[in-house]
């Protein structure tokens, strides 16, 4: 596995002082880049090869968020190889050692030339440990919207995407799905959230955000013009 230790810091956090969902996810993704480049396989080698990876779904089981200022380590480490698939797993604790955050992930890997899936080729493989995966709950990747009867749907206003929704693949950072999803939902505390990235939004696309709320579930769709998501998210709120 691998491990980094950070301090809570007042830009991570939200209006009650805690670590923010979307810090969260950010300290996760570093935390995988991390390791990447400390194995030999970070972006540029990735890059000279026209490989790279892309996020299919996040799924995060929330105990609690640390505060502003608070000691925590963030560790990761992959549980599987399958083809074009790879399977990580992410965590953060305390200073006790106690687990705040458990998190499950699905990436693929993109030949970036013909923008197509490709098998993991051995360099790749050699350089991580494949360990054992977190005990948590593990769903199907795929979210659902909702069908019930007593679902309520709203319809929020379209959300232009800017240069700093940007990552430096050239499309929107996977946190920043989480954040517009958060943001559209109320910003709601949660327990548990799993985010379905169906396709990849650029500068200059326009998202059609719609809500739907039933009990403690809030799902949120960020749609294209035509109603075809780009995320797909579900939170369970405490």
């Amino acid at each position: 596995m691998y491990e980094y230790k950070k301090r809570i810091g007042f830009s991570e956090c939200d209006t009650d002082r805690r670590l923010s969902v979307t810090a969260l996810i950010d300290a996760f993704q570093d935390c995988s880049t991390f390791q990447s480049e400390d194995s030999g396989v970070g972006f540029d080698v990735l890059q000279s090869k026209n490989l790279v990876w892309v996020i299919n779904y996040w799924e995060l089981e929330i105990d609690k968020l640390p505060y502003l200022c608070d000691y925590v380590t963030v560790g990761t480490y992959p549980y599987s190889f399958k083809v074009c698939f790879g399977l990580r797993n992410f965590y953060m604790k305390d200073e006790k050692g106690e687990y705040l955050v458990k998190a499950n992930s699905m990436w693929t890997l993109i030949d970036s030339v013909e923008i197509k899936p490709v098998k993991a080729p051995d360099f790749i493989h050699e350089a991580y440990t494949v360990e054992d995966k977190l005990d948590m709950t593990y769903n199907p990747r795929k979210v659902l919207i909702p069908k019930d009867e007593d679902v309520t749907v709203t319809q929020k206003d379209p959300v232009h995407i800017q240069i700093h929704h940007l990552d430096s693949n050239h499309h929107v950072n996977n946190g920043q799905y989480v954040k517009l999803a958060l943001s559209q939902a109320g910003d709601p505390e949660v327990s548990h959230l799993r985010i379905d990235y169906r396709k990849q939004a650029m500068l200059g696309d326009v998202i059609y955000p719609v809500v739907y709320s039933t009990g403690d579930e809030r799902v949120v769709a960020l749609n294209d013009e035509e109603g075809n998501p780009f995320s797909v998210s579900q939170f369970i709120l405490k």
